[in-house]
């Protein structure tokens, strides 16, 4: 049984109970339900909150008699504690009945609410088999946007986490080597020398509060997520949280408006090569809060960005990475792969990078071969994005066999050359590629796609590495029944929190406390300080949103085109609206058989 089918289920029953007669009715008959079977009127239950004629709940354990109706069992009293026992454990059956009775004694509502409790628990752990979302995989590619691969004919490519997708090895050394700069070329104390790069300690999307030092997840609404703010290493106390943003989670707009993440006061990371920086500071604010050293956290983050940028601009991570290219580059015969299977069937392709052509020549050649120019009509180096798609004066210039610059102006674009610098309008105007012929894969959402959708029409293609790891997760038993618990007991608190009583609040205040451990839990699954890059506790991050904003698919590797005919139509999902029925199950899985075809198109590759 796949999960949609027992959201299906779950959905059908709670609108039931939802519906049922009108409390205070005063019905002499006793009444039974069965899921599956057909509704019948039940015993309205504010009689039993009030003491008279109290309905009860039970779960009968006998069978259907042949030709008969199925006895009913005598209902025990209400239970007042939860039920240790897992739901689908032995002694619990698998068809549930509940009993109605105007006759039987009454139930007091500490017993009433847990009974509702226990019996949606029971509901949800019975109707979810073990891998129930098998068939999830992160060889698919998703969509935001409608989008037919027919009627493409122009694919452009980045070159670093796009074509070239690098070991996390990358990372530490990024790490180590600002680090040293932060001590030798800052001066920083060298105790900061002491830490050692922490793997998966950060993960891309998130934001840095400038002036206060903080490290944190924010959702599409612009509110921190509770949980996820970090002082240097240490998690930062909810409350100490809401005391230093003026008694609320909001980041208001003005601190965070600058279209490309770079607020005054808050910026957020998210590029792939930002997890070391990100890393950095939070290890340089924990030395000086730990030592008790007076600094400014201002100072220090545009310390750490600077010691980040002369790692790229000193050329050291292009010398790591020529240096022992099969430890770093991954994924090379797919991506030699993709550019065969494409300049196959007569597509044109470009690159556009910010890289160095000596660096992405070694890189091409590796991956692809010595004659890897012959796939792409244009190739332009250096291209400095995002100023390339909106700077309209800056000329291209042309490189010679040995990489130096060229004097003549350039009139047209050329396959075999190499070009350097020069704006996206000048690209149009000697092209003629333009709007939705032309699709453009990258990884970072703001530097290569977001202008090219927002401002040119161009259909975009964002690369996410993190899809792989996410996917495992999501696919896990343990994320799904956890999941659909935590719904479920939400779900059954939205619909109960009219009881206002004592007790109720009591047992609400426990439904609560579980409702958090079950947030944190599914959190911890993914990263245990920050949690999923695209969700937040109920709502997309902040990642999420620029995701579906600037790319019409999204996938975890380039590769991932290999699986689909050049033809294929991407559909997206009609997710539900808050407002509407969700009829459309299949989301509550995303990813499974949404690619049905993929085994039978093997031979693609």
């Amino acid at each position: 049984m796949a999960l949609k089918t027992v959201s299906s289920a779950l959905s059908r029953t709670l609108w039931a109970r939802g519906n049922r007669a009108p409390e205070g009715s005063r019905l002499a008959t006793t009444t039974c339900r069965e899921l599956g079977g057909t509704e019948q009127p039940l015993q309205g239950e504010k009689n039993n909150q009030r003491g008279g004629g109290g309905g009860q709940s039970c779960g009968s354990e006998s069978a259907h008699s042949s030709g008969g109706e199925p006895p009913h069992s005598k209902c025990p009293s209400g239970e007042k504690k939860r039920l240790k026992e897992a739901a689908g454990a032995p002694g619990v059956s698998g068809v549930r009945r509940r009993c109605f009775t105007s006759k039987a004694a009454p139930m007091d509502q500490t017993s009433y609410l847990w009974t509702r409790y226990n019996d949606m628990k029971r509901l949800v752990y019975d109707l979810i088999p073990p891998g129930a979302c098998k068939s999830l995989n992160s060889s698919v590619i998703y969509a935001n946007n409608e989008v037919n691969l027919s009627e493409v004919d122009i694919y452009g490519f980045d070159y670093d986490y796009t074509l070239a997708q690098y070991s996390n090895t990358l990372n530490s050394l990024i790490y180590e080597t600002a680090r040293s700069f932060l001590i030798e070329h800052f001066k920083y104390p060298e105790g900061i020398g002491k830490y050692d790069y922490i793997p998966n300690f950060t993960v891309r999307g998130l934001h840095y509060d400038i002036q206060k030092g903080l490290l944190m997840k924010i959702d599409a609404f612009h509110y921190i997520e509770p949980g996820t703010v970090y002082q240097g290493l240490s998690p930062l106390p909810d409350e100490e949280v809401l005391q230093l943003y003026g008694g609320t989670f909001h980041v208001p707009l003005q601190q965070d408006s600058g279209f490309y993440g770079k607020g005054p006061k808050v910026k957020q990371f998210m590029d792939i090569f930002s997890i070391p920086e990100m890393t950095l500071l939070a290890v340089a604010n924990n030395f000086f809060i730990t030592n008790e050293i007076d600094y400014d956290p201002v100072h220090l983050f545009k310390d750490v960005s600077e010691a980040i940028g002369m790692v790229h601009l000193k050329g050291y991570m292009y010398k790591w990475i020529m240096q022992d290219l099969d430890k770093f580059i991954l994924r090379a015969k797919e991506t030699d792969s993709v550019l065969h299977r494409l300049a196959s069937q007569g597509k044109k392709l470009f690159l556009i990078t910010n890289s160095p052509f000596s660096f992405v020549d070694k890189g091409m050649t590796h991956m692809v071969g010595k004659d890897w120019r012959d796939f792409f009509d244009v190739v332009i180096v250096q291209a400095d994005k995002p100023h390339f798609f909106t700077d309209c004066i800056k000329p291209f210039r042309r490189l010679d066999g040995n990489g130096d610059l060229r004097w003549e102006k350039i009139t047209s674009l050329d396959k075999g050359q190499i070009y350097k610098q020069g704006n996206l309008f000048d690209f149009l105007r000697l092209t003629g590629w333009r709007g939705s012929k032309v699709l453009y894969f990258g990884d970072h959402l703001y530097s290569d796609l977001a202008d090219l959708m927002l401002r040119h029409g161009w259909r975009t293609a964002a690369i996410v590495p993190e899809l792989e790891q996410e996917t495992k997760v999501v696919s896990a038993h343990q994320y799904a029944t956890t999941l659909t618990w935590l719904q479920a007991l939400t779900g059954l608190m939205e619909r109960l929190q009219i009881h206002r009583d004592p007790e109720s609040k009591k047992v609400f205040q426990e439904w609560q406390k579980e409702r958090e451990e079950l947030r944190v839990m599914t959190k911890n699954l993914f990263n245990p300080q920050f949690g999923s890059i695209f969700r937040t506790c109920h709502n997309p991050t902040y990642f999420s949103r620029r995701l579906s904003r600037f790319s019409d698919i999204y996938m975890a590797s380039l590769s991932c085109l290999l699986n689909y005919d050049l033809s294929y139509t991407f559909y997206p999902r009609r997710t539900p609206l808050q407002h509407e029925a969700p009829l459309w199950m299949d989301q509550l899985c995303t990813g499974c058989m949404k690619t049905p075809h993929l085994d039978d198109m093997s031979h693609i590759r």
